[in-house]
Parts: structure tokens; C-alpha cells; sequence
């Protein structure tokens, strides 16, 4: 029986062009984060099955590659009859959980506080679809030990400056708008919403975008919630506008169930970037924004872009998932770029790499002799030597596919040689 060709459902092979493309940014992603004194780390993508389920993923739970024991507890935990005692680890779905388990474990090795960049593969048994795929790359800066608003501000300048660099400033006119987990909970408590259904409530606010005010009240209704209650709430984010101002004004409304320190805080967020000169930075209050990881536990935001459904980004402030570990909560804010959806965006549009070396391909002729090979051979050594790009390689029948396809992948000038000319 023959083998399969194509890979996993959910899994992608990725071709030469768009492996540049993705190296590319990477090494953007690495530089630019550097400059902000983030320093890189890596933890295994195999995570504790207990970690994994401990209900700090949201739905993504409901996602992971699950890892069989192995051997005779294997067998044991069949014949227990138990399902639930086949696993003991899984695929990690996201770089969140690790990277605290990682900090728990080292932070007396760690500077306080403590930026970390890790970049790696994560896995979900998700639906795949364009630009979403069952494994893929997160790249996440998060930072431990700060409980003020400096990290927020410096995080959302570092993915600034990053996107700028790979051009989403111009083209895509990319935004990051901005809420606070605590702001929804005041926002809830003043329309008459229980605490206990805190979570629940947010699951269909979240799903706004998608339809509509009118579907979200609907949904509300069907789950029993008075329409009264629903109204207010959804009067009052009509009177809220996107500019620190507006924060500020909204905590004033809010100030019998919430502390006016916390919208004073994110105003203070929105209005520190907006005095940043050096880098185009666009960040918008966005009082429906949710995020839908459980361990959020303050301010939260998001990049969208124009021109894209979804975000191309996010994250947010998780003061008590490191004393999920250690016992003592850990003042803790962390984003992360949709590095797939960033890179599909780009081959999409057909992105060139800025200054992106010449590659130049020397085509042989087969009967070239030992003596002109090793001439061919000399003149692309030297050329490599002084930083550019040369294949090497031997000439095919069809030699217009050939360079058709070379220049798919980035080639733009050609050299052939032949046995009794040099062109």
C-alpha cells in the first residue's frame, strides 16, 4: 500500500517561498523584541495533562492532543475502565500556561521582572480553515513581577514597532484596541447581571462582531436573562466612545460597583502611547472587547487590522496563574502575534522581503567539463563570499520551466554555462 502524501488534516507543509518569508519575520520579531529587553526561552511542547485542564484555557480545553501513557499504565488505566486515566500529558494549545509553569519553576534563577520571548509551535484539534491551522507558531512577550501599567504600555510599543517594520503600519492600517476584565464585571454589575454568570454573559457579548447586538440580545433572552437588564447594558455601551476621555467618563457611571482606579488605569494606558512620537501607535478603547482565555484578569487587548476579519493578535494581564503553581499570585501581562495569520496575509498580497538580497542562478550545461565546472564553481564562491545569493545547478531539457520556477522562488538573474561559451 502506497503512502500517504498529504500531511495530517490540520497540519501544512510550507515551500521555500514562504519558509523565506516566515524567516524574514522572524528575525524581525526577534530583533525588535531584543531592543525591548526581552530575552528568549523555550519550554517543551509536551505540557502535564492536569496543567492543561486546570480551566485557564477557556474553550481551548476542549481542543488538546491528548498523550496516552505508555506501557503497563497504559493497560492498567484501560482496564480500570476510566477514560479519563489514559492520559497523563498533552500538546500544549497555547504559551501561556508553560511559560508560568517555566517562571514557577526558575524564578530564582530569573531577574525580577522578568521579559520572556518564546516562540514555538502550539496545538489545537481545532476546525481547520484559512489561515488557522492545527499546529502553528505564536510568538509571546510577556512580562513577570510588574503589577503597574508600564508593561502594558511597553508591550503594546514593542508589537507597534514590530509591525511596522513588516509594513502593517501603511498597508494595513493595523489598530489595538484595549478593555479591562474588571471593566466588563463593573459593566455587568451596573445593567444587573449576577457575578456568578460573569463568564457566561461574556460568551455571547463576545460574539458581537458576528451578529450583531440584536443576535447577542436574542441569545440573552433565550438563556433566561430579563430584557430589561439586557437593555440597559447594551444603552449604556451605546453612550461609550474609543478615546481615554471616554474611559474616564465611564468610570464615573460605573464608580458604585467599580474602582474608579481601574478605568483610570487603562485611560492612562491609552493616554501614555497616544504622547509616544517615534513609532506609529493606534490604540482605541473597545468597551465589547472580551478575550476569551479564563486566566485574564485586568487589562486585555487586541490587534485587528483592516480589510480582515478577526485579530491578528492579543493578549492581557494574568496576575493568578502563576499561584496556580507556586501559591502566590504574580503580577503577570503577555502578548502574542497571530504569526499565521500575519504571514497568510502576506503571501496573500505577494509581500517581497525588504532588501531582500539578489539571487542569482548559475545554469550548467550537462557536457560542461571538469575545468569550466570548476570556473562556474569559482565565480558563484566568490560572489557567496561577498554576501550574495548564487545556486548552482544543472541545467534542465526544458530549461524556460526551469527558470520559471526558479523565479517563483526569488530568482531574478540567470547565468548559463556552456561547454564552448560563457554566457
Amino acid at each position: 500500500m502506497a503512502l500517504k502524501k498529504k500531511p495530517v488534516t490540520g497540519m501544512k507543509d510550507i515551500l521555500p517561498r514562504e519558509m523565506e518569508l516566515r524567516q524574514y519575520v522572524l528575525s524581525e520579531i526577534r530583533k525588535t523584541y531584543r531592543e525591548f529587553g526581552f530575552t528568549e526561552i523555550e519550554t517543551p511542547v509536551v505540557e502535564h495533562i492536569e496543567n492543561l485542564l486546570s480551566k485557564q484555557g477557556g474553550d481551548n480545553e476542549k481542543l488538546i492532543f491528548k498523550v496516552l501513557k505508555r506501557g503497563d499504565k497504559l493497560e492498567q488505566a484501560y482496564a480500570s475502565g476510566d477514560m479519563d486515566q489514559l492520559a497523563d500529558s498533552g500538546l500544549r494549545y497555547d504559551l501561556t500556561l508553560p511559560l508560568s509553569r517555566f517562571y514557577s519553576q526558575n524564578q530564582a534563577q530569573l531577574p525580577n521582572p522578568f521579559k520572556a520571548l518564546q516562540i514555538g509551535p502550539v496545538f489545537r484539534a481545532d476546525r481547520p480553515q484559512k489561515g488557522r491551522f492545527r499546529e502553528f507558531v505564536q510568538c509571546d512577550i510577556d512580562i513577570f513581577g510588574d503589577a503597574g501599567n508600564t508593561s502594558e504600555i511597553e508591550l503594546i510599543l514593542a508589537i507597534s514597532t514590530l509591525l511596522n517594520r513588516i509594513g502593517f503600519g501603511k498597508k494595513y492600517h493595523f489598530k489595538i484596541v484595549i478593555n479591562d476584565r474588571e471593566i466588563l464585571r463593573g459593566m455587568q454589575a451596573y445593567a444587573g447581571f449576577q457575578e456568578a454568570d460573569f463568564e457566561k454573559v461574556c460568551i455571547s457579548l463576545d460574539k458581537a462582531d458576528k451578529i450583531g447586538n440584536a443576535g447577542v440580545k436574542e441569545e440573552l433572552l433565550s438563556l433566561g436573562y430579563e430584557e430589561s437588564i439586557i437593555d440597559r447594558y447594551q444603552e449604556l455601551l451605546s453612550t461609550i466612545g474609543t478615546e481615554a476621555s471616554d474611559i474616564r467618563t465611564l468610570g464615573e457611571k460605573l464608580k458604585d460597583v467599580l474602582s474608579v482606579k481601574v478605568t483610570d488605569n487603562l485611560a492612562e494606558i491609552v493616554e501614555t502611547v497616544s504622547r509616544i512620537n517615534s513609532v506609529d501607535v493606534r490604540v482605541e478603547f473597545d468597551p465589547t472587547l472580551v478575550r476569551g482565555m479564563g486566566y485574564y484578569t485586568g487589562p486585555i487587548f487586541e490587534i485587528r487590522a483592516e480589510g480582515f476579519a478577526g485579530s491578528v493578535g492579543g493578549g492581557g494581564r494574568y496576575d493568578k496563574m502563576v499561584g496556580r503553581f507556586t501559591g502566590q499570585d504574580t503580577p503577570a501581562v503577555g502578548f502574542s502575534i497571530g504569526f499565521e495569520r500575519i504571514i497568510t496575509i502576506m503571501m496573500d498580497a505577494g509581500e517581497s522581503i525588504p532588501g531582500e538580497i539578489r539571487k542569482t542562478a548559475f545554469l550548467l550545461d550537462k557536457n560542461l567539463d571538469a575545468g569550466k565546472t570548476a570556473a562556474a564553481l569559482n565565480e558563484a564562491m566568490e560572489m557567496r563570499q561577498r554576501g550574495e545569493i548564487v545556486l548552482v545547478s544543472r541545467m534542465n531539457k526544458n530549461k524556460k520551466f526551469q527558470k520559471d520556477q526558479l523565479t517563483a522562488e526569488g530568482y531574478t538573474a540567470f547565468k548559463e554555462f556552456y561547454q564552448d561559451d560563457l554566457k
